[in-house]
């Protein structure tokens, strides 16, 4: 059963609305019309008002005045400082993980980024974007100190925030990703201190936000969707 066949009316309304919001077909901008959504879905209004509080409490939706709730956006510079203080948090943990990753773990990662490179051939972004996390994933993710780790994850739950077509805006950089990620398997697989791979993993993140700010076509008003390498 999927999440939106399980739970409380509420739970299943949050579950449907997000997907559609994290696969595109609700747009920045998008009105969220509570009667339309809850016969769409088969439920009254209320769990459907319940469902829209708590994405507006996780910054997916937001409320206008004389328009109501609408999906949100993001600002420039919040993804910029999310970006960097991301780079900083990801790349330590990466570092602090670097003695504990196991061949395994190597061959896991390059086992995603081979996936993540077969889906350039026919790109789509919403399964690269997935599969892009969970190869960072197996990298930081036995980081021994918690609370580093929950920062980064803190920062990638914001990520989640830019929807789908997370490299439309700069489809150069996909491709340049799947390179630094074998890079970095390549420093893991022959021994590289952990500092040199925190360093790598830190210029990795970075080299995202400086294809974004080296973007010269503005992004379409109804869309302003922006990479998290």
């Amino acid at each position: 059963m999927t999440a939106q066949e399980t739970g409380s009316k509420s739970e299943r309304a949050y579950s449907a609305i997000k997907e559609k919001i994290l696969g595109g077909e609700f747009n920045p901008g998008h009105r969220l019309v509570l009667a339309r959504l809850a016969d769409d879905l088969g439920f009254s209004v209320v769990p459907v008002r319940e469902a829209i509080r708590r994405l507006e409490a996780e910054n997916f939706v937001k409320f206008e005045r004389n328009v109501g709730a609408t999906v949100a956006g993001i600002d420039p510079k919040e993804y910029l400082y999310t970006m960097q203080a991301l780079s900083i948090v990801e790349g330590a943990a990466t570092g602090l993980s670097t003695p504990l990753i196991t061949a395994a773990d190597i061959r896991r990662a390059r086992e995603i980024n081979a996936a993540m490179r077969q889906c350039l051939q026919n790109f789509d972004p919403v399964h690269f974007t997935a599969l892009n996390l969970e190869f960072h994933r197996v990298l930081f993710e036995k980081c021994p100190n918690p609370h580093l780790l929950e920062l980064v994850h803190r920062g990638w739950n914001r990520l989640k925030a830019l929807r789908a077509s997370t490299f439309s805006y700069v489809p150069g950089r996909a491709r340049d990703s799947v390179a630094e990620h074998e890079q970095l398997l390549q420093l893991l697989e022959g021994g590289a201190p952990p500092e040199d791979v925190e360093r790598a993993a830190r210029a990795h993140r970075a080299a995202t936000i400086d294809a974004y700010l080296a973007r010269k076509t503005p992004e379409p008003p109804e869309e302003r969707t922006l990479p998290n390498g």
